[in-house]
């Protein structure tokens, strides 16, 4: 029987190469950049958390999915979460659900209390997840001003399909 856990990947560090290559075959990325970006992962936030599958030879562990969190400045008990992935041969098992709970979880034990996400074309996924579509938010702090020009960290609606969840 298949055993599937989820962790923070600073606890398992030399999961970063093998979490590295899931993210990058779906967005590719320079493996530099990628690992920098995996490194941050810590107990507050950012957090990445992967899901993997433990062999039963020598505890071995195969990523097979990740979920990173990260904060938003300008609403204090939230959480951003983004490059959710599984690898491609292991979706439709219902290991992307597993790990959005998983994360939601996480983010309850961090006193966290909305998730938000922005998605292009899995607005129905989330939705059977319980997120509903909301108003765009700046996950870079300050608040969203659409008329700032000056203001280029804000995700531009038109392109991304934000969705929030009340975490309970």
């Amino acid at each position: 029987m298949e055993r599937f856990e989820v962790f923070p990947l600073h606890r398992y560090k030399h999961l970063t190469k093998q979490c590295c290559a899931v993210i990058n075959s779906e967005w590719p990325r320079s493996e530099m950049a990628r690992l920098h970006s995996l490194e941050a992962s810590c107990d507050t936030l950012p957090t990445s958390l992967v899901l993997a599958k433990e062999e039963e030879k020598d505890n071995f562990k195969t990523v097979l999915g990740h979920a990173k969190i990260t904060p938003i400045p300008s609403i204090p008990d939230s959480g951003f979460i983004e490059t959710v992935v599984i690898v491609n041969n292991h979706r439709g098992q219902g290991l992307g659900k597993y790990l959005m709970h998983k994360t939601e979880e996480y983010m309850k034990t961090l006193g966290l209390n909305v998730a938000y996400l922005s998605t292009i074309d899995k607005q129905e996924f989330y939705s059977k997840l319980g997120y509903i579509q909301c108003q765009p938010i700046s996950i870079y702090g300050g608040r969203l001003s659409i008329n700032n020009s000056k203001m280029v960290s804000v995700i531009v609606p038109s392109r991304k399909t934000f969705m929030k969840k009340q975490l309970t």
